[in-house]
């Protein structure tokens, strides 16, 4: 009988699980299944019911949340008017990938695999549970999981045997072909591209709005270890709007010097153009690239040749060598047992793209252009919580980046692609334009007159605290406490003035946490036990909201228990009814965090 089409649906945050979903589409076309692979949201969810094969590939993010390009898709599975009998035609397989560090951990894989089968669904195995905790990260639940899962699908549908499986070694036709012209068009695309029409409806990733940035300065002292930037931009004229809580995305470029590296490593010509076609019908090229495209636009604005390379890099790197002894050590670092090998060499010292390339300069130079965007992932946007609220700011839109800079065993200094890139450009030298869109993010403010709201936003997480602040001061709502924690008072307290002045006028009560300042490192957490009497008075006769922001480490895991001991010692609860009570805040969205690895 003849195979099915296998689907594989991702939602995906930080690019893994679309990396695996690609994956996954490889490993069924080697195995001769049609295979679409599609982001969750983009897939028209009403046609799920007349699909026989379907995988799943769901990160979770955040507190146990569903990726951004999986929202809608997740409000409809969970709607109470779909039959029990929806799916009753699906085999389907859920590949989870979370971190045993969250609480939450694969909350949207269990939940959704759970859901499925609700709806009549078939599994062919458990849940795979992929866990970034692992020495060698989410591969150690998932190619074992695999292996399985290609036992049941080649059981219900074998490979014909006229054709045979594909070996891993022989390259998977591209997914584009480049095609080289012979000069370049009179016109740059690349300008027109950007100019474009006028947008319909507000910015977005397809149209974003190229912003102009008035200021770019630093807001920790020079001693401070860490540069962190207050960047404000103009976006007169854009169709942007915002409320306090939203994010806005941000995508860089790469370095000019990266650029020309990689061109000379891979022996290309920075001025040639090319159009891109798709060797598949039904493929749209991507809508950033411009037609037709400079390889120098293509390197600086799509190839993300600064991230670290994932397993996929080194296996299709592989079946293009030529080059015998970097063969071998390539096809190491692609196999599972050589995980270890390439996680010391590749994730722990955070080595890039284009420094394997360097490190493997026969394969480099022999890589066919039409392999390019198979090969190297595209740069992905960095979202920023807005640190400002029109109503304080008509037209401008601001953003506190810390910019990440640090040391590996590699000579060079590792560097954020997105914090670096921001921190280099200067308006005071001339125009500087960033592409961005804004989107909604994970916090939403009562706007009833008199609910308070406990903020509390150590280092770069006060951010949406701020534009907060500033909306509900516009709007005349009192009640704004404000925990802010971090080193030393003359050195990283953001926006130190513009927080006394609100206090002296009575919009404002904030609580200050420096950490260094004394011999036992006093943090936010601290300081709220010991406001225990008015954190509770605040929550539960005040019916206040909860709101947490910051690095993800262990902050939000000390300021719950923080939480829980407030609610045993001021509150007269028992240990569960503390832990119950905290979980109620959360279900009636009175507890909101957002947090951020």
């Amino acid at each position: 009988m003849p195979s099915p089409g296998l689907l594989v649906l991702f939602g995906s945050q930080t690019g893994t699980a679309q990396d695996v979903s690609e994956r996954l589409g490889r490993e069924a076309r080697r195995r001769r299944l049609d295979c679409r692979v599609q982001a969750l949201d983009s897939y028209s969810v009403v046609n799920l019911i007349s699909e026989p094969l379907v995988i799943f590939v769901c990160a979770t993010t955040g507190q146990g949340d569903p990726p951004d390009n999986m929202k809608n898709f997740w409000r409809f599975i969970f709607r109470k008017n779909l039959p029990p009998t929806s799916l009753c035609q699906m085999d389907f397989a859920v590949l989870g990938l979370g971190d045993s560090s969250y609480a939450k951990f694969n909350f949207v894989a269990k939940k959704l695999h759970r859901r499925l089968l609700q709806l009549g669904g078939s599994a062919l195995l458990p849940a795979c549970l992929g866990d970034d905790q692992h020495e060698l990260g989410p591969d150690a639940a998932i190619d074992p999981w695999l292996h399985a899962l290609w036992e049941k699908v080649l059981g219900l549908y074998p490979v014909p045997p006229d054709l045979g499986v594909i070996p891993p070694g022989v390259p998977l036709p591209s997914k584009f072909t480049l095609r080289f012209l012979p000069e370049a068009p009179k016109m740059c695309s690349e300008e027109q591209h950007v100019a474009g029409a006028d947008p319909p409806g507000p910015p977005s990733e397809q149209q974003p709005f190229l912003a102009p940035m008035v200021t770019n300065q630093r807001v920790t002292s020079p001693s401070h270890f860490q540069d962190v930037r207050l960047i404000e931009f103009d976006i007169t004229g854009s169709g942007l709007s915002f409320a306090a809580g939203d994010v806005v995305l941000i995508r860089p470029q790469n370095q000019a010097s990266h650029v020309q590296q990689f061109c000379r490593v891979l022996g290309l010509d920075p001025d040639q153009y090319f159009t891109l076609l798709p060797r598949e019908p039904g493929v749209p090229c991507p809508t950033q690239l411009p037609q037709p495209c400079s390889v120098r636009h293509l390197v600086s604005h799509y190839l993300d040749v600064a991230s670290v390379p994932r397993r996929s890099f080194f296996e299709l790197l592989a079946c293009l060598s030529p080059h015998e002894l970097e063969r071998e050590k390539l096809l190491q670092f692609s196999a599972p047992q050589g995980q270890e090998e390439l996680y010391s060499y590749c994730n722990r010292p955070r080595r890039t793209v284009l420094e394997v390339l360097c490190d493997f300069p026969h394969t480099a130079g022999a890589v066919p252009a039409d392999y390019l965007l198979d090969l190297i992932p595209p740069i992905r946007p960095r979202a920023f919580s807005i640190a400002s609220s029109l109503l304080a700011h008509p037209s401008r839109l601001q953003i506190l980046v810390a910019v990440v800079h640090y040391q590996t065993r590699l000579k060079e200094p590792r560097r954020g692609l997105c914090s670096s890139w921001l921190a280099s450009l200067d308006p005071g030298r001339g125009p500087v334009q960033v592409p961005l869109w804004v989107r909604p993010g994970s916090l939403t403010f009562p706007e009833t007159p008199d609910t308070p709201v406990i903020m509390v936003g150590p280092g770069t997480g006060v951010a949406p605290f701020r534009a907060a602040v500033q909306e509900r001061v516009a709007r005349g709502q009192t009640g704004n406490f404000l925990f802010f924690g971090c080193r030393w008072r003359d050195q990283d307290f953001y926006w130190e003035s513009e927080w006394l002045e609100l206090e002296r006028k009575g919009c404002l009560t904030l609580f200050t946490a420096f950490s260094r300042e004394q011999e036992r490192k006093v943090y936010v957490q601290h300081r709220l036990r010991e406001l225990g009497p008015l954190v509770w008075e605040l929550l539960d006769r005040r019916g206040a909201y909860f709101y947490l922001a910051g690095n993800a480490k262990g902050m939000p895991a000390d300021v719950s228990e923080a939480l829980t001991s407030v609610f045993q010692e001021e509150g007269g609860l028992s240990g569960p009814d503390a832990a119950n009570y905290l979980a109620r805040l959360q279900r009636m969205m009175r507890f909101q965090s957002e947090t951020w690895a």
